[in-house]
């Protein structure tokens, strides 16, 4: 007779689970052997709990399909916590599993034990304890439905050892896709109506448009109607940015060029809009600008975000339906907002060319465009780089710039990379941290070698937590609990077999770089930088009348 861990693993293959990130411990073992047997999953065994989580929800971001992470009880649970969260907030499918003791009865007390679930439930959209092995592959047909299902997110499961060795004969549920609804045709025919009477329209593209289906019907909207569009961080990518009717990228939530878009529009369509990634603009209840909400779900309305209309359905339908029906109109206006790109540009690139060491980020971000390939993706840990390439970086296809600005973690930059590498093998994949953030993970290095990937890792060296010097030093606070030493990086990438690198004049990294994009392995480069332009570009220049542009 089969045990429950072997149904458990079939479930699993049902849901086409390539892989499983983790590190199992002695509550998985019946669990762990089936997974060997299996033919069609492999274990990526991490060095950490959390990069594993980290790696299984960039796979489900870039997928669609929920990724995968396992851990042991206790220790290994907790450790699960923060990639959780990466997932829940940032949208991405996740599933994760856990060990427990026997539930039926137990000869160690309470030792390692804690009560996972409750611990996941504030965290995840559903978390649960397989009580019985005759529920596991309803247990599994539904966590993955869940994750998947817009707003994507984690789901936890919890499975005891006692229950993994239960035996019986059972089959799991066939994995079944549900059509998504499309939009309300009245809601359509309104959207159209505000849309063509509007004077000066205008698009923001967030978190939630990043899939593949949307960036086409969006496309054909935008060439249509040539209405300008600019995006969230987390929206980059969803129509070329070579595109002229491109405005920008909302960098910060206010206090930029791009909002001097929105405040000259009339009707903004927001589309995708994710109430946890952090906002592009605030659009509080301002009668004389109306909002439209196209998104998979309603909105929820706070202080940030006051919709006019809301258009509910499939995104990439949505789309489809409004290009339809709309007309293009003479009396719309864009010529403000072609204003704003045009002082955009000229901001952003102005240190292009500056050959100052440490390297500047606008020069480091412009270097960077020059080599990565326009479907190389690009995977960011969190750190004040993020900002600098948000702003200044062009993205060409969706999901070529990984960021997270839902729970804007450090430590996940190498881990999705990681992840980026197994899901496009044949693409060229560049992973930027902060030196504060590469060595919350830095041991999954060990775990890339392993794997025998090809990846470029760049370490922004400023030898402190550049991120929040820059908001003590807007508040003129004395610098303080914020810097660090970090290691020789060269020494240290050698150290787990990989290639390490320093570069000591700003004009060896494009070389350099040109020289490893193509190369094999695992390939580290160290760039010191200067960060004295964030409070000089982002605290007083964007802080005065930018909007006199127009």
């Amino acid at each position: 007779m089969p045990k429950a861990s072997d149904l458990f693993v079939k479930c699993l293959e049902e849901e086409a689970v390539e892989y499983i990130f983790g590190i199992p411990g002695e509550e998985n073992i019946d669990l762990l052997e089936s997974i060997r047997k299996s033919k069609k999953i492999k274990l990526i065994v991490t060095r950490h709990e959390q990069a594993a989580t980290f790696m299984a929800a960039t796979y489900g971001r870039l997928t669609g399909k929920a990724g995968v992470a396992i851990s042991t009880l206790g220790p290994g649970a907790t450790n699960l916590v923060t990639g959780v969260a990466f997932a829940e907030l940032g949208g991405m499918p996740l599933v994760v599993i856990t060990g427990q003791k026997p539930i039926k009865k137990s000869k160690q007390g309470r030792f390692q034990i804690i009560d996972v679930v409750r611990m996941m439930r504030p965290l995840t959209k559903s978390a649960g304890l397989i009580e019985s092995s005759a529920n596991i592959p309803s247990a599994i047909r539904n966590a993955f439905k869940v994750a998947e299902e817009e707003r994507p997110g984690a789901v936890h499961l919890e499975l005891p050892e006692d229950i993994a060795k239960e035996e019986l004969d059972a089959h799991p549920i066939p994995s079944t896709k549900v059509r998504r609804p499309g939009p309300d045709p009245k809601a359509i025919d309104q959207a159209v109506k505000i849309i063509e009477e509007a004077k000066h329209p205008l698009i923001i593209i967030a978190a939630g448009a990043n899939r593949k289906l949307i960036s086409i019907r969006l496309s054909e909207f935008i060439e249509k109607t040539n209405i300008p569009f600019f995006t969230s961080q987390m929206g980059k990518g969803v129509i070329d940015e070579t595109n002229e009717n491109y405005i920008g990228a909302a960098a910060l939530s206010q206090k930029d060029y791009v909002h001097c878009a929105f405040d000259a529009a009339d009707v903004v369509l927001v589309l995708g809009h994710d109430v946890f990634e952090k906002p592009p603009a605030f659009m509080g209840s301002d009668v004389k600008k109306k909002i439209i909400h196209i998104n998979f779900y309603p909105a929820t309305v706070d202080d940030v975000y006051s919709p006019s209309l809301e258009v509910v359905g499939d995104i990439a339908h949505t789309m489809w339906a409004l290009t339809q029906k709309i007309s293009t109109q003479k009396h719309w206006d864009f010529s403000a907002f072609k204003k704003v790109k045009e002082a955009i540009q000229k901001h952003i690139h102005r240190k292009d060319n500056d050959n100052s060491f440490p390297v500047s980020p606008q020069r480091f971000v412009s270097d960077l465009r020059k080599i990565v390939p326009d479907d190389g993706v690009l995977v960011l840990d969190n750190g004040m780089y993020k900002l600098w390439i948000a702003r200044n970086y062009p993205a060409y296809k969706p999901n070529t710039v990984l960021l997270d600005n839902a729970l804007a973690t450090m430590g996940a930059g190498l881990p999705g990379a990681i992840a980026a590498k197994m899901v496009h093998p044949n693409k060229k994949i560049v992973a930027v941290c902060g030196d504060g953030g590469f060595m919350m993970n830095s041991q999954e290095l060990e775990t890339a070698i392993r794997l025998k990937l090809d990846l470029i890792i760049i370490i922004l060296n400023d030898n402190g937590f550049g991120m929040i010097k820059w908001k003590q030093d807007s508040l003129n606070l004395p610098p303080f609990g914020l810097n660090f030493g970090n290691p020789d990086f060269v020494k240290y990438a050698e150290s787990y077999g990989a290639n390490g690198y320093r570069i000591e004049k700003t004009n060896e990294f494009v070389p350099l770089m040109q020289k490893l994009i193509n190369s094999k392995g695992i390939n580290i480069v160290e760039v010191p930088i200067d960060y004295a332009d964030n409070v000089k570009v982002f605290t007083k220049e964007l802080a005065e009348d930018v909007c006199k542009v127009i």
